[in-house]
C-alpha cells in the first residue's frame, strides 16, 4: 500500500513541476514560446533590412543573398520572402524583392535606431568600436520608435552615425550624398574620409589599425592592379583594394593637401615634453571624457615620466600628477614636439 505522506509528496512536486512548465505568461512553455516568436521577428525584421540595403547599393536582393546574410538554408529565407510579401512590406518582381512604402517605412525605423545606438555607444560609453554594429544589432530589435526618438533627443538628434553613415529622420527622411570608394579615387587627388564600413568586422578592426578615421585627409599617391597608397599625416601605407573599397570618400578641391604630419605622446621619450594640439576622433564616448577630465586639452604640457617594465603602459606627468596610459590612449593625444624642452611650469590652460 502506498504511504499518503509520500503520495501527497509526490502529487504536490508534480504539481509543481506543472506550474513551472504551464504557467501563463511566466512558465517555461510560455517562456519559450515568447523567445521562438521573438527569434521569429528578428529574422523577419532582419530580412527586411537585407531587402533594403540591397535596394540602397543597387544590388539583387536573392535567396542565396539573404540565406548567406543570415546564416539560415534557401528554403527558410524563401519563407521570410513569402512572410514580407503576406505582410505587404514587399512585393514580388522578377528581379527579387522590393520593398512597399510601408516596408521603406519600417525599414529604416529598424536603420534609424541602429545607428542611433551606435552614436550613442560611441559618444556615452567606452565599448570598442568595433563592438557597436554587434551591439546595435541586437537594439535595433529592441527599441520602439518611441525610445528611438528620446535617445536621438538625449544625443541633441544627431544626423551621422560613428561611421560617417546619415541617420534616418523619425519621418524617414535620408539626406542624399555624393561619395566614392577610395578604391576608385584618381593617383594624385586629395579626399575626406567620410565613412567606414563596419562589415566584415575583420576589414573594419583593419581600418581602425591603419588609424583611419571619418574626416581624416588622404592623398592617393599610387596605384596599381591589387593595392592603392595613400598618404595621411606624413605617413604613407598601401591597402589591398578590397580593404579600400570599404572606406568612402568625399574628392576635395585641386589644391586642399592632406593632413599634415603629427605627432602624439607616444612620441616623447621619458624626460622630454610637448604641448597638447588636440585630441584625436577615434578617441570617444569615456575615454575622451577620462583624457579630458585629466586636464588633456589644447595648450597642456605633458611630460614623460618613465615606461614600465614591458614599455606599456606608459607615465606621464599632466598637470603635477602622474598618470599612466596605454600605448593606444597615448596615441590618441596629439601634440606639438618643440625644439627644445618644454618646461611644465610654462603651461597654458586652454
Amino acid at each position: 500500500m502506498i504511504d499518503p505522506a509520500v503520495a501527497l509528496v509526490v502529487f504536490a512536486a508534480l504539481a509543481a513541476l506543472g506550474a513551472l512548465l504551464l504557467w501563463p505568461r511566466r512558465g517555461i512553455v510560455a517562456r519559450l514560446t515568447q523567445l521562438s516568436h521573438l527569434s521569429e521577428r528578428v529574422l523577419l525584421e532582419d530580412a527586411l533590412k537585407h531587402v533594403y540595403t540591397c535596394e540602397s547599393v543597387g544590388r539583387p536582393c536573392t535567396l542565396e543573398s539573404l540565406a548567406g546574410r543570415l546564416e539560415i538554408s534557401r528554403g527558410r529565407a524563401a519563407d521570410l520572402f513569402k512572410q514580407l510579401a503576406r505582410a505587404e512590406l514587399t512585393r514580388t518582381t522578377e528581379t527579387g524583392p522590393k520593398l512597399t512604402d510601408e516596408g521603406r517605412s519600417s525599414a529604416l525605423q529598424l536603420v534609424r535606431t541602429h545607428r542611433l545606438w551606435e552614436r550613442y555607444l560611441a559618444d556615452r560609453t567606452g565599448v570598442p568600436a568595433g563592438e557597436w554594429h554587434a551591439e546595435a544589432e541586437r537594439m535595433e530589435h529592441a527599441l520602439s520608435s518611441e525610445q528611438a526618438d528620446a535617445l536621438a533627443a538625449r544625443l541633441g538628434h544627431p544626423a551621422w552615425d560613428p561611421h560617417g553613415d546619415p541617420i534616418p529622420t523619425s519621418g524617414g527622411e535620408l539626406p542624399r550624398v555624393e561619395r566614392t570608394t577610395l578604391s576608385g579615387v584618381d593617383v594624385g587627388r586629395t579626399v575626406e574620409v567620410v565613412h567606414l564600413e563596419d562589415e566584415p568586422r575583420v576589414i573594419y578592426d583593419a581600418l581602425l589599425e591603419d588609424g583611419l578615421d571619418v574626416g581624416a585627409r588622404l592623398e592617393v599617391t599610387d596605384r596599381d592592379g591589387s593595392t592603392v597608397a595613400i598618404r595621411a599625416h606624413g605617413r604613407e601605407r598601401a591597402l589591398d583594394l578590397v580593404v579600400a573599397a570599404n572606406v568612402t570618400v568625399r574628392l576635395l578641391a585641386e589644391g586642399e593637401s592632406a593632413d599634415a604630419p603629427v605627432s602624439t605622446l607616444v612620441d616623447l621619450e621619458p624626460g622630454e615634453s610637448a604641448r597638447v594640439v588636440g585630441i584625436s576622433p577615434r578617441c570617444k564616448g569615456a575615454q575622451r571624457r577620462r583624457l579630458l577630465d585629466l586636464g588633456v586639452v589644447r595648450g597642456t604640457v605633458i611630460e614623460a615620466a618613465f615606461r614600465s617594465a614591458g614599455g606599456d603602459p606608459i607615465a606621464y606627468r599632466i598637470r603635477g600628477a602622474l598618470i599612466a596610459l596605454r600605448h593606444e590612449q597615448a596615441d590618441w593625444v596629439r601634440v606639438e614636439l618643440p625644439d627644445g624642452s618644454v618646461s611644465v611650469d610654462s603651461e597654458e590652460v586652454a
